[in-house]
């Protein structure tokens, strides 16, 4: 079992040592992420969101028993055992049912929570700072008194409350994404970080959580990092330092950074440095897995197979067909929002690879790269960077080395390599 809070409790001390969350849903991403836990030992964390697996399925169509026991069965297929996997649950609260009124939507964010640790989830992110049913913007206390609630569930339900770990607190953006561009980011003040602990202690306190506080490890804040659909926001250490110095006044926590996606390899390390443990990673990975599938696409294109398939054109046709994922965040003209569709950093492309329109021309597109027998001179033309005498020429192993190049970076970020 890989101990966390001492790994913490090193970092507070000034090893400048984390671990990356690599936050996904897409089969090819964690395949690619389980590949290198087997290759390199080290220790790894996984997670699913509210948004892609609940009660109701999420986008996945995978409830948490699901997706806990699809992701062991692909560890037990790369050979990881279990015990060097974290499985984690983002945001885990009401913001799925956000429309609905909050006796309604906490409720099913209580069972959300319920069925996330009966199903064996470690790492769990309580999140109830969203209004709901049309309420105002909640208080602090209105949010930790929601988040106690739930973790009342958590402590009753999980086989076994001691081995959880608590991240509270909340971030920008909402899950899923920006919604528009974004002009500046506001760092959390030392004032409101201490108004989250103190609001969240109080309540814990008050619902007789004094053992599950004891197991609060990380507050996510901002510390100044996001991205939009074209730009980065780096991380800056200075404007950020009152806050990285602020957590060492809290025994045993830490912080936890989301959006950290297109950060600078030398950033994400700088971030380790300022106290923020947990590195949050997701649409950088389907950035990279949706790159590799557009380059094998080309490939496609040049070996020019008897049926192609079109693989490019069918997820472009589905994302106008279903537009649900992208339309209250991409604005421009249609060309810019084309253009947006596919190459965004937010990475709306993501939610479409499970289309079943789209996964059969995905497994064509493989199999007939496989029957085509390519050869290193064709590919290094598409999938450059790789070093001559090492260069996959089977399609799912170069999307596994291509999306490889963000998981490595972060485990170096983190001091792990």
């Amino acid at each position: 079992m890989i101990d966390i809070k001492a790994l913490i409790d090193a970092n507070r001390a000034g090893d400048a040592k984390g671990l990356p969350c690599f936050c996904t849903a897409n089969e090819h991403v964690i395949q690619a992420v389980l590949a290198f836990a087997a290759k390199t030992g080290l220790p790894t964390v996984i997670e699913a969101t509210c948004n892609q697996v609940n009660q109701d399925g999420g986008y996945t169509g995978m409830t948490p028993a699901d997706y806990m026991a699809w992701v062991k069965g692909l560890a037990a297929k790369a050979g990881v055992p279990m015990d060097q996997v974290v499985m984690g649950g983002d945001h885990l609260g009401p913001n799925p049912w956000r429309k609905e009124p909050a006796t309604v939507a906490m409720e099913k964010a209580r069972e959300l929570v319920r069925l996330y640790v009966a199903a064996g989830f470690r790492k769990i992110h309580l999140d109830a700072s969203m209004p709901l049913g049309g309420e105002p913007a909640l208080t602090f206390e209105q949010v930790a008194e929601r988040a106690a609630d739930l973790c009342v569930v958590a402590e009753t339900h999980a086989p076994d409350p001691e081995q959880l770990i608590y991240i509270i607190g909340t971030e920008v953006p909402i899950p899923g994404g920006e919604t528009d561009a974004m002009d500046a980011l506001d760092i959390t003040s030392v004032s409101r970080l201490e108004d989250t602990i103190t609001t969240h202690r109080e309540a814990f306190s008050k619902r007789g959580l004094g053992a599950a506080w004891a197991r609060i490890v990380s507050v996510v804040t901002q510390p100044g990092v996001d991205f939009s659909h074209t730009s980065v926001f780096k991380f800056d250490p200075a404007p950020a330092k009152p806050l990285a110095d602020a957590i060492l006044a809290e025994p045993r926590m830490s912080y936890e950074a989301h959006s950290t996606d297109y950060q600078p390899t030398a950033s994400l390390a700088q971030l380790v440095k300022s106290h923020f443990f947990f590195l949050k990673v997701g649409p950088e990975l389907t950035f990279r897995f949706r790159e590799a599938v557009f380059a094998l696409a080309e490939l496609e294109i040049l070996i020019a197979p008897a049926a192609p398939s079109h693989m490019k054109e069918i997820i472009a046709r589905r994302m106008v067909e279903n537009d649900s994922y992208w339309r209250d965040y991409y604005q421009g003209t249609a060309e810019e929002i084309a253009m947006l569709r596919s190459f965004s950093y937010s990475d709306r492309i993501r939610y479409y690879w499970s289309d079943p329109e789209v996964a059969a021309a995905l497994a064509h597109l493989i199999q007939n790269l496989k029957d085509a027998h390519l050869s290193e001179t064709v590919v290094s033309q598409y999938f450059s960077g790789l070093e001559f005498g090492d260069i996959p020429t089977n399609p799912e192993d170069l999307i596994s080395r291509h999306i490889e190049a963000c998981v490595r970076r972060y485990f170096i970020a983190t001091g792990a390599l």
